[in-house]
């Protein structure tokens, strides 16, 4: 079916047609010509008429015009060329004539086109809902993928169909789940093994715990007696000798021993203040992160269960904990899968892992410096080479740290209405054209653009809704409370029928 025609300058990238048909935007054409069947997508489409043009400042003779010839209008559209879908999607060499023919695409070529090796289905095309969307699987485990959207506009189900369709192939996954969504979680094609934010400090190092006792690299002096009261503290923890479970106060106690207080317990005049800053700072961290530590956990790591979904559940924890324990749980992970690859250490991590990181902009922001962030970046850069995957989601995209997004060689971009959050991810994306960009806010709940090494083109997708079960999503708050209102009323009654009973009379 012919739905327009070349015409203007074209070139190898992108031509523009005019057309007495309208077409939609993400549908997909063809043009043949040279013996070449060129593949393109749609991505602006206007509609004009030569006699109502803008420089018209007559009202009535707008409408005398609208009423006569209101039939008399063109449509103009823009198509980015994808490729010659004969010769795997390779851009051609030279442009096509103008006047030539655009078709729309047949379906046997775009069921082609999204057939891949190790299918991920995340829907089906927004245009044509018989038009099976898959994507391939190993691009999205070794180049990463950030999942962006405003809030409301389907995210948490993508990142659920997204998840449950790589169980499918018993990948790992560890989800940084900030708000509770996956910990009562059902999968149809895997289970889910929650994991506990605690960490046994034997797993620590110096500098994790250094960071949270705030002890800056310039004291020098308070440094050598916290390192020194640490690799003691370590020493008694991993011989099975200490008898609390609390590591942060063992560390205090080895100080308090060292300060040589008085009989008393105050200050004397032979007790080092040094010291007793260092102590000071040590319970100050105790109030704060003193339930992150657990001396009878394993390595988190060792807890992870291949084929499921391994929620780190951080709803009860605070940011600052949340970022020890990203930070902590990233670099072990890299660390042990390059022991892994390059042996040295029996200390290894023997198989693939993805990571979810919920709420990126929390753990990987934009303007703030954060040990999360680094491990996130680390992870970003390196973790192809050893199997590391990286998914960051977020709602508030302008706020995700540039580089780690630009490192997300795959997007999934639901609805955008925020002309920053917009700029900053094509800033971070050379596979977003502006005109796809503008089409962002036009998206309804649950359509996305999806790009990137995954596809071999640019998709505008209905995204599949969750077959299984989660939590999370906006509360009913209405309902709520009316079902609160009529306990109460019911309450108030049975007190009332209480008090009639006894002989009481209102």
């Amino acid at each position: 079916m012919v739905v327009g025609f070349c015409v203007g300058e074209i070139s190898l990238t992108e031509l523009t047609f005019i057309s007495d048909k309208m077409p939609q935007v993400g549908e997909y054409v063809t043009v043949d010509y040279d013996g070449k069947k060129v593949l393109g997508m749609v991505e602006n489409l206007v509609r004009g008429n030569d006699a109502l043009n803008i420089d018209l400042h007559d009202v009535d003779a707008i409408q005398t015009i609208a009423r006569i010839g209101g039939s008399d209008y063109y449509i103009k559209g823009k198509v980015k060329l994808l490729g010659d879908v004969n010769d795997n999607l390779k851009l051609p060499r030279t442009p096509a004539l103008p006047g030539t023919p655009i078709k729309l695409a047949d379906k046997e070529i775009l069921n082609e086109v999204f057939k891949v090796k190790n299918p991920i289905r995340l829907g089906t095309l927004v245009n044509q809902s018989d038009i099976e969307v898959n994507v391939e699987g190993n691009p999205i485990l070794n180049r990463h993928l950030a999942i962006l959207a405003m809030t409301g506009a389907g995210k948490s189900n993508t990142v659920a169909v997204l998840m449950d369709q790589l169980l499918s192939y018993s990948v790992p996954i560890f989800v940084f789940d900030m708000h509770g969504e996956y910990r009562d979680a059902d999968f149809p094609n895997g289970d889910v093994n929650v994991i506990q934010p605690k960490i046994n400090p034997v797993y620590m190092s110096i500098h994790e715990i250094r960071r949270l006792v705030s002890i800056p690299n310039s004291a020098v002096i308070q440094e050598r007696f916290f390192r020194r009261a640490f690799n003691k503290a370590q020493s008694m923890v991993s011989g099975a000798t200490a008898h609390t479970s609390n590591f942060l106060q063992l560390i205090v106690d080895i100080l308090t021993k060292e300060a040589n207080f008085d009989e008393d317990g105050n200050v004397g005049a032979n007790v080092d203040k040094r010291i007793v800053d260092v102590i000071n700072k040590v319970e100050d961290a105790m109030d704060k992160y003193g339930n992150l530590f657990d001396n009878n956990k394993g390595n988190i790591l060792t807890t992870i269960k291949v084929g499921q979904v391994n929620v780190l559940d951080l709803s009860q924890t605070d940011e600052s904990v949340a970022e020890v324990l990203v930070s902590h749980i990233l670099r072990n992970a890299l660390q042990r899968r390059k022991n892994y690859f390059h042996g040295g250490s029996d200390k290894t991590l023997d198989h693939p892992v993805f990571f979810v990181i919920e709420e990126a902009h929390i753990l990987a922001p934009n303007k703030r410096d954060s040990q999360s962030k680094h491990w996130i970046q680390r992870v970003a850069r390196e973790g192809r080479k050893f199997g590391l995957g990286l998914c960051l989601v977020s709602q508030s995209p302008k706020t995700v740290d540039h580089d780690a997004l630009s490192q997300m060689n795959n997007m999934i971009i639901l609805r955008l209405v925020e002309p920053e959050d917009q700029r900053h991810v094509q800033s971070a994306s050379e596979s977003l054209s502006k005109d796809l960009i503008n089409q962002l806010p036009s998206l309804n709940v649950g359509e996305a653009i999806v790009l990137g090494l995954m596809s071999k083109v640019p998709t505008l997708v209905k995204i599949d809704e969750f077959k299984g079960r989660r939590t999370g999503g906006d509360l009913d708050i209405i309902g709520d409370l009316a079902s609160f209102n009529e306990s109460e009323e019911e309450e108030i009654e049975s007190q009332e029928r209480e008090s009639l009973d006894l002989g009481y009379d209102y």
